[in-house]
């Protein structure tokens, strides 16, 4: 790719309008690899494990990774199409092993584990000893002190996890977008604010019908389960959003 990748380049809010879904892989996989390197620099590091040296670093490294991958699976949640989902199954597995490269890094565990058990964090402040035993229950938690079989073991599960992880959460945003509460009839929304029944209208007419139409999206469901007098109508919306999943079908 020529052009430059606005995901490589420092911003504060996000450059949404110049990133495409081209520009997220080779970002990953950069980005990856420097805060690969920026772990191998704490656990190189020949001075005394210190919570300078090994907890804010470690909370410091892999900092611009954290925010393309929260733009990435933010657009994969509330904007997302066949182009995203498939990327995100080859990222989400990238991602799996980094997090796992680090709770699972021995050297690193060990430099955790001496800042935590040494009288030095006494001298910690309220906030920096939240962060060290924060971190240090992090790695204890997820498999940092498991056998070498153990910790292969839970590479596993946690690699098929994070894959069906997004499978679930497309099928189920598949079920969302399908159903639709088409309404002609005006007198069936008493109860409902204007601005409600502004956007089911609008919503309506973007897909070239008339009347108003209610999704099981979160800003058109929950204000008509709140407001909308017609009990039938409630219940309809109701058992649609409680029955996602149960239709038998793919």
């Amino acid at each position: 790719m020529s052009e430059t990748n606005p995901l490589m380049l420092p911003f504060n809010a996000a450059p949404f309008e110049s990133i495409k879904n081209e520009h997220f892989k080779p970002a990953f996989k950069k980005l990856l690899q420097k805060a690969r390197e920026e772990i191998e620099e704490i656990t190189a590091d020949d001075a005394e494990p210190s919570f300078e040296n090994t907890i804010e670093a470690l909370e410091f490294s892999g900092k611009q990774l954290d925010r393309v991958s929260s733009i990435f699976f933010n657009l994969n949640s509330a904007n997302t199409n066949d182009e995203l989902q498939q990327l995100a199954q080859e990222i989400s597995p990238m991602l799996t092993e980094f997090s796992n490269d680090i709770t699972l890094n021995t050297a690193l565990f060990e430099r955790v584990k001496q800042v935590y058990l040494s009288t030095a964090k006494e001298k910690l402040t309220a906030e920096q000893f939240m962060l060290l035993d924060k971190k240090y229950k992090h790695f204890s938690r997820n498999g940092a002190n498991l056998g070498e079989s153990g910790k292969k073991r839970l590479r596993e599960i946690d690699t098929s996890l994070a894959k069906l992880k997004l499978t679930f959460g497309e099928n189920v945003l598949a079920e969302t977008n399908k159903y639709e509460l088409h309404l002609e009839d005006e007198v069936r929304l008493k109860g409902l604010p204007e601005s409600v029944k502004e956007a089911a209208a609008t919503l309506a007419q973007s897909r070239n019908k008339s009347g108003y139409i209610f999704t099981l999206d979160y800003p058109s469901y929950l204000p008509f389960m709140k407001y909308c007098n017609d009990r039938a109508l409630r219940k309809e919306l109701y058992l649609a959003f409680g029955s996602k999943g149960f239709h038998g079908d793919k």
